[in-house]
């Protein structure tokens, strides 16, 4: 199991595209084998700051996923909006209880 988090905050401006594009990769995410795959992304309160996690069965659906092009746009135009660095961890897991699958549907952006 391959555990990702990476961290990032966007210039106010691009925060909206970010969801946007965001939506965009799930959404090509949702046609694969959600068997092997899970992808979170969480926003903070200011709207600007990003959050995604990533929980891969093996390197092969991780490459497949990260080659994608929905994908691969998301990061290039969020490079070019980033506000600061990346912040990216690989994590061990340690363990988990209780079960938010389906829980966390698709919301609209957050007022803010």
């Amino acid at each position: 199991m391959i555990n990702i988090n990476v961290k990032y905050t966007v210039l106010p401006g691009f925060s909206d595209t970010n969801r946007e594009n965001i939506e965009r990769f799930l959404a090509s995410f949702r046609e694969l084998d959600h068997t092997k795959f899970r992808y979170q992304v969480f926003v903070e309160e200011d709207g600007l700051t990003f959050y995604h996690h990533s929980a891969y069965a093996n390197e092969e659906i991780q490459k497949q996923l990260l080659a994608m092009p929905q994908f691969l746009e998301f990061q290039r135009q969020r490079d070019a909006n980033l506000k600061g660095e990346t912040e990216m961890k690989v994590l061990k897991f340690q363990g988990s209880a209780g079960s938010f699958d389906n829980i966390f549907g698709n919301f609209d952006a957050p007022e803010i």
